[in-house]
């Protein structure tokens, strides 16, 4: 579908949507609306027309910037082209995929920020 239409959002779930992404990734599209099926709600993207999902944390709307690895790696060079992301929290906790059907869940935050340059701040 990515080299089809060449655009793609790319939804950053949040740990509580943990059980919900295994089921996703468990099934084809071929058996089935995974929205419907997951109860997962879509919302209009604003650069690509691909749907964003509303009750992931984040989500980047992105196309094919190169796609001359894909055939040998499986790798695309996406351009981001809007992210949108939710205020709150300010400090979701995401699942990170390790293999073998296991997750890491994000930990405890560190700041270093004061060795950070100033204009390296902000983004």
């Amino acid at each position: 579908m990515l080299r089809a239409s060449g655009e793609c959002v790319i939804n950053v779930p949040t740990a509580d949507m943990l059980d919900t992404v295994v089921g996703v990734g468990n099934v084809s599209g071929a058996e089935g609306d995974k929205f419907e099926r997951f109860k997962l709600e879509r919302t209009t993207s604003q650069k690509v027309a691909a749907p964003s999902l509303p009750q992931c944390h984040a989500s980047l709307e992105c196309r094919i910037h190169d796609d001359r690895a894909a055939e040998r790696y499986n790798l695309f060079i996406l351009e981001v082209l809007h992210i949108d992301a939710r205020d709150h929290p300010t400090a979701p906790e995401y699942a990170h995929y390790v293999g073998d059907g296991e997750f890491m869940l994000s930990g405890k935050r560190v700041s270093r920020r004061h060795l950070f340059r100033p204009d390296m701040l902000g983004i």
